[in-house]
């Protein structure tokens, strides 16, 4: 794959909070028809949140997941201000722990940083990952855009005080040996689209939504996608392919 050199435009990132008040209304018209998507089969689904957000900013989402049948946990660290030892531990702790008491693998579910999290637990556990689904995520491992984020970061920001304590995502060796759904939006602000689709493979794919990144914990088709993928059986993993009823929600899902 190609690197990845591009940045979001600036347009594109003082725009985010007003379109993600868009994406909410959208959900809000487009909510009903949540309730026609694949049900889940109980089996646990852990949510991890993007930077400096927690689990208030994944409720609406663990809300419409657990309506349809599904065994959701946030991930009940607060503030994600990266990835520290206590976090590292606990998220490997807690992977087990759900695996270990419901006799079933878990489901990963992980918005921006929380996409990388959800990633290098399933390199690191794969035999206790069903499956993987990131929004908003870099997906190219080392992708130039984290080397440039992390530029930002040591050469100081007005967005964040005191950004230069932020750890860096952690890596796990191996390859990553789960099915694993990309999800990503052309307009991001925050992420480049272009780092956030995997070379499609087996069990690999790119779902294209329309939206923002602050706006994709609460996209209606980000939802749809979630609800068909989470509620697959095990085991049987095929590409998602959207409903004719919501086609211009996805422009690309390849």
């Amino acid at each position: 794959m190609p690197a990845v050199t591009r940045l979001p435009s600036r347009a594109s990132l003082l725009t985010e909070p007003p379109r993600a008040g868009l994406d909410l209304a959208a959900l809000a018209t487009t909510w009903p028809l949540l309730a026609t998507a694949r049900r889940g089969d109980g089996h646990p689904v852990l949510v991890l949140p993007g930077l400096l957000t927690g689990d208030p900013a994944t409720l609406v989402l663990r809300t419409a997941l657990r309506a349809l049948g599904h065994d959701v946990s946030g991930w009940s660290l607060g503030l994600n201000r990266g990835p520290t030892g206590h976090v590292v531990h606990t998220l490997r702790d807690r992977l087990e722990r759900l695996h270990r008491t419901s006799g079933r693998r878990v489901s990963l579910v992980g918005w921006s940083l929380g996409g990388l999290y959800a990633r290098e637990l399933a390199r690191a556990a794969p035999g206790s990952v069903r499956g993987l689904v990131t929004l908003g995520t870099p997906v190219v491992r080392w992708a130039p855009w984290v080397r440039t984020a992390s530029g930002i970061v040591d050469g100081g920001t007005g967005l964040l005080r005191q950004a230069a304590a932020l750890p860096r995502p952690w890596a796990e060796r191996g390859s990553l040996r789960v099915p694993a759904t990309s999800v990503y939006t052309r307009a991001d602000g925050i992420v480049h689209w272009s780092s956030c689709r995997y070379e499609v493979g087996p069990r690999r794919e790119n779902v294209e939504v329309r939206g923002s990144h602050l706006g994709l914990a609460v996209n209606p088709a980000v939802l749809w996608v979630l609800a068909d993928r989470l509620g697959i059986a095990e085991g049987a993993w095929k590409p998602f392919r959207p409903p004719l009823g919501l086609s211009t929600l996805f422009p690309r899902s390849r």
